[in-house]
């Protein structure tokens, strides 16, 4: 039955040296829930998986969670902490500097981020400093030369989230600064990190000695 839930019917009789990293997982997870256990430990179960095995495990995960066994996940991709976690705790060099729900983590960073994905790249640099100027907010330059992320504060202002990225977009738009796509969001759990830590997930160079993962329950 659980070869045939986790999509292992057809690999059944080979030898699992020769299964791929995506049917490895499947099937370590399998043997772990072949008695119903009511405490499961996961240390990054899908490190090094494709998109397609990454989302096979998370439905796996949640099957399992249904069933009523508790899971403790540890993970870097703090997208999959997102997906999976009720309660998350934070981990940075081996101490817990955060906990709680999602959302709580979340509101604890700030209202909200503004995406932006501009006209014209030339112009990202100038851009940035009219956002940090008018929401007086750290501005995030994103891998797309035209994409910048703005983290919306709380405490330095009473305006609400929409009004603050009105705010921006006017000064832009006073500027000549073309937008092609705005979007208006609650913070990532990256943008949490960032903000708690202030790096990202993926500074350390000895992750062993120097742990940056974070631990979803």
């Amino acid at each position: 039955q659980l070869l045939e839930a986790f999509g292992l019917t057809e690999a059944a009789g080979k030898q699992v040296k020769h299964y791929s990293g995506g049917m490895r997982r499947r099937i370590d997870i399998a043997a772990s829930i072949l008695n119903t256990p009511d405490l499961l430990f996961l240390d990054e179960p899908t490190t090094g998986l494709d998109p397609r095995s990454r989302n096979q495990v998370w439905d796996i995960v949640r099957a399992v969670v249904a069933q009523g066994t508790t899971v403790l996940l540890t993970t870097q991709y703090l997208d999959e902490a997102d997906q999976l976690a009720s309660r998350i705790a934070v981990i940075d060099r081996g101490r817990v500097i955060a906990e709680g729900t999602k959302g709580e983590l979340k509101s604890s960073v700030g209202a909200g981020s503004v995406h932006l994905r501009l006209r014209d790249p030339d112009r990202r640099d100038q851009a940035a400093d009219l956002l940090r100027r008018a929401l007086d907010a750290q501005v995030q330059p994103e891998p797309d030369p035209v994409a910048l992320t703005a983290r919306l504060g709380t405490a330095a202002s009473d305006d609400s989230a929409a009004e603050q990225a009105a705010r921006a977009l006017s000064a832009l738009a006073r500027a000549g600064i073309t937008v092609d796509n705005f979007s208006l969001g609650q913070p990532s759990l990256d943008e949490v990190f960032l903000a708690l830590t202030g790096h990202d997930t993926h500074d350390s160079s000895d992750r062993f000695d120097d742990p940056k993962d974070e631990v979803a329950a």
